[in-house]
């Protein structure tokens, strides 16, 4: 299971109130591990950030948070706190569950805005590290289900390397967050998270397709995607096939990899476009893109390309873009040329396109 959403919140909030519920007759006011707040302080912590989300999430806010706050009711205990952590997790599910697909709202790392599953995955990841914190200083394991670790590695921390040999996926992620070591990894002083990108290209906005969409996709699914025409194009699947590999050999780089072109009228997704990795020595990133069969010739490759092409540019580590092209291929010939991009003189037997920031 690869999406974030109401189920993979309730999940989480189970597990941290049967930790917290077996700590509940212990001394609160200590300090929570490796934080200055209190144990209950911390609890109270998740309260706000899932209400806050819930909120950013039905108010649709556009350029800032809700501007207000949630607290717990003064002398409030720890078993209320744990009472309010599992009815606000279970208020983010239920305004995960009931948010349209392609509502973004307004959270400020690193597009500016996340979708319901980047705001499921950091109700998630908040719930699961802070029950930690307070269960360091209470003294209990707080050790969450492999699984739900693992898929929120993939989706909220595409950038970290997944767990290598002889680790957890939980040890990961507590390294990832400045809270752990790993073997072979330097400890973190400073870390964050990653929401995926969406960039508006005329009728249709490309969706960054995170590792675990990705490896649906490579398999043969949907990728958690609606799709005219019922399936993606074998072009989608490969360049998912890539994203996959890039992941697990812990090289990835999420704004750097795959986005899926969707119509935002109806929400079907109609092909992917995106990179075959990072910028070379020289600055250069190659793209590649397709469409289903059903939404050829409408002209959304060319918007979605000048879209994308238009944001790498403005990437300091990015000064020139690359889309090569099979000889009989006439038509995303003509998509390169329509985005700007110029013929390569000196590239056979394939045609070669070049964009050069300005």
């Amino acid at each position: 299971m690869f999406a974030m959403g109401g189920d993979r919140i309730e999940e989480a909030v189970e597990h941290a109130a049967k930790v917290l519920r077996g700590v509940a007759g212990q001394d609160w006011s200590v300090p929570a591990g490796g934080l200055d707040w209190s144990c209950l302080q911390t609890a109270e912590h998740i309260v706000g950030d899932f209400v806050a989300y819930a909120c950013q999430l039905t108010s649709r806010a556009a350029d800032a948070y809700v501007p207000f706050g949630a607290v717990l009711d003064e002398g409030t205990g720890p078993e209320g706190a744990i009472d309010a952590v599992e009815a606000t997790g279970r208020l983010l599910a239920a305004a995960v569950r009931t948010t349209p697909r392609g509502v973004r709202a307004f959270h400020p790392y690193p597009a500016g805005s996340a979708d319901a599953a980047g705001f499921a995955a950091m109700g998630i990841a908040e719930v699961l590290l802070h029950t930690y914190d307070i269960a360091c200083a209470l003294g209990v394991d707080a050790e969450p289900p492999a699984e739900l670790c693992e898929d929120l590695l993939a989706h909220l921390f595409a950038h970290v390397p997944p767990a290598p040999a002889g680790s957890t996926p939980w040890a990961t992620l507590l390294w990832a967050t400045g809270r752990g070591t790993l073997p072979g990894r330097a400890p973190l002083a400073r870390w964050r998270w990653h929401n995926t990108y969406a960039l508006p290209a005329g009728p249709v906005a490309l969706r960054e397709v995170t590792p675990a969409a990705a490896a649906d996709l490579a398999m043969g699914g949907t990728g958690g995607l609606t799709w005219l025409d019922g399936t993606p194009f074998e072009g989608t699947r490969r360049a998912a096939e890539m994203v996959t590999k890039a992941y697990a050999a812990g090289v990835h780089r999420p704004e750097w990899g795959m986005f899926a072109l969707v119509r935002t009228d109806d929400e079907l997704a109609v092909g992917g476009m995106g990179f075959h990795g990072p910028p070379d020595e020289e600055g250069c990133a190659e793209v590649g893109y397709d469409l289903v069969p059903g939404a050829r010739g409408r002209g959304y490759a060319t918007q979605a390309l000048r879209a994308l092409s238009a944001w790498a540019l403005t990437r300091p580590e990015l000064t020139s873009l690359l889309a090569v092209v099979e000889p009989d291929n006439t038509a995303s010939q003509a998509v390169a040329q329509a985005a700007g991009y110029l013929r390569q003189a000196d590239r056979t037997p394939n045609h070669a396109y070049a964009l050069h920031r300005p």
